[in-house]
């Protein structure tokens, strides 16, 4: 604890037991409530706000997204924030969260992986214009693939519908996870998509430490987080109908799917993709801004 910090965890019974033992004072619980308050002693949580590290260049980095984002809105580009949200074990297993029932909701005395009929990994896309989520449920591992075909599938089911005239896609997303920036594994698997698509997709990194600034972690996920907290989830199917009825009083809406498919984890880079691939970086912040440009194939 910090030295500027008063604390205790004693009970309010046991500073009254304390008082009358060591002092001789007799006093009531509800008169040591009424100190601790006077000197401004209260409950509180630990708050998560010290960082856990700094980015020398995260300045550099904000301004740079910054910049990019009004850029694509300019010309009518979409700008997307992406991140994995928590996984979920499917199965009659306790979740944080209360409900209104009519009768006692009974679950599991543990929560072990191993009681779990499943799990459920929600994969986010937010269109920052439009304030709209996409949320692919994947069942398997949280991959560079399942990034990768979740991106698809927003491509074109909704995207390129709704973007006719685009020709470069703005994904904005952590520097790990799944996404990372420093494996190349991603890439491989984004050049594929892109060479797929027909359409360039540029990536912008937030630094490290610093993931809590993309959009997506306060503009989707904990809306989706009420929508579904407390429900036990018994199946797959009960979370994509719960996350497909989040929304705001800002008119958020969320359209989810469910992509159940096995992903294979442990995949190796090819040994020729480092010094063949057509991935762009930047000149400046290379290691967090790059671009994946569609190869042209000759007929």
């Amino acid at each position: 604890m910090s030295k500027a910090v008063k604390w205790t965890n004693l009970t309010r019974r046991q500073i009254s037991e304390l008082l009358q033992q060591h002092e001789g004072i007799c006093i009531s619980v509800t008169v040591v409530d009424q100190l601790l308050k006077k000197h401004q002693f209260r409950k509180r949580k630990a708050v998560k706000t010290l960082s856990a590290g700094e980015s020398e260049q995260r300045n550099e980095q904000f301004e740079t997204i910054a910049t990019l984002k009004q850029t694509y809105q300019a010309a009518g580009n979409p700008v997307i924030s992406m991140d994995t949200k928590k996984r979920e074990l499917i199965g009659n297993l306790y979740r944080e969260g209360q409900l209104y029932t009519t009768e006692p909701i009974e679950v599991c005395d543990h929560d072990f992986s191993s009681l779990a009929t499943g799990i459920a990994i929600p994969r986010g896309l937010y269109d920052m214009t439009d304030n709209v989520g996409y949320i692919q449920i994947g069942t398997s591992h949280d991959t560079s693939k399942f990034a990768c075909d979740s991106i698809r599938y927003w491509w074109q089911t909704y995207g390129k519908q709704r973007y006719l005239f685009a020709n470069s896609i703005l994904l904005l997303c952590d520097r790990g996870g799944s996404n990372s920036s420093r494996y190349y594994i991603f890439k491989q698997d984004l050049q594929a998509l892109v060479n797929e698509l027909g359409i360039e997709i540029r990536i912008a990194h937030y630094p490290p430490y610093l993931s809590k600034y993309n959009p997506i972690e306060h503009r989707l996920f904990p809306h989706v987080t009420r929508a579904c907290q407390g429900v036990i989830l018994h199946s797959v199917q009960l979370l994509q109908d719960l996350i497909a009825k989040t929304t705001t009083r800002t008119g958020l809406k969320v359209f989810t799917t469910i992509l159940d498919k096995p992903y294979q984890t442990g995949r190796k880079v090819a040994e020729n993709f480092k010094s063949t691939m057509k991935i762009v970086f930047e000149q400046h912040l290379p290691q967090w801004n790059y671009t994946a440009k569609p190869e042209l194939h000759l007929i």
